[in-house]
């Protein structure tokens, strides 16, 4: 991974036309882009994660610490211009109206579900793409992927009753898609109590008492 990294070295070589002339050809042929920056992002410290030695390893099982090592371990740090480079391009595919997709990769070192969605967020607005453009990458767009825009993406009558409440508003913000109040799944409503409960049986699943 990052083998052909010399060629996010060089985008500044590239002629931005020529560029933008890809991104439409993108655009024309319907393809639509999952670019999981994270994942790149968080090979930069790619030892520190195999090590379990980041924020939130509480919640990451030594199973899957020893998937990490196991299928990592010949894998070196990436630098920062290549999730960096990358970020600009998936910026740059977004004016262009290539539709893009939230989305992060399982089983990648650093990566934890849930968080890893709005570490992925939270890039792509700092690339400059705006918040109403991620939340619809997040939603939506993915439930049209899906083939399921019929019944989930969206807030609509007769669509299937999940959705999340946050405290403060993701359009000023898309961090503020953290601050989660509630959720709804299927028309079951779970409080943030009943969120931090999950969280704690999440955090025994992976550390278990030893006896």
């Amino acid at each position: 991974m990052g083998s052909d990294a010399d060629y996010f070295r060089r985008l500044g070589e590239v002629d931005p036309a020529e560029l933008a002339g890809v991104y439409q050809r993108l655009r024309t042929c319907g393809l639509t882009v999952c670019p999981t920056i994270v994942t790149f992002k968080t090979f930069i410290d790619l030892r520190a994660f195999q090590a379990g030695s980041f924020p939130r390893s509480e919640y990451i099982s030594p199973e899957v610490l020893g998937i990490w090592k196991s299928l990592w371990s010949p894998q070196g740090e990436l630098p920062d211009f290549i999730w960096q480079g990358w970020a600009r391009m998936v910026s740059d595919l977004n004016k262009a109206g290539v539709p893009l997709m939230v989305g992060t990769d399982l089983l990648t070192p650093g990566i934890l579900p849930g968080y890893a969605v709005h570490e992925e967020m939270a890039i792509w607005q700092e690339a400059g793409i705006p918040p109403a453009d991620v939340l619809r990458s997040a939603t939506i767009v993915a439930a049209q992927f899906m083939g399921l825009g019929d019944r989930l993406g969206s807030v609509s009558e007769g669509k299937t009753a999940s959705m999340v409440l946050v405290r403060a508003n993701p359009l000023e913000d898309i961090r503020n898609a953290q601050q989660i109040e509630g959720v709804f799944l299927r028309g079951q409503y779970f409080s943030r109590e009943d969120l931090d409960r999950l969280l704690d049986e999440a955090k025994d699943l992976a550390q278990p008492s030893t006896p």
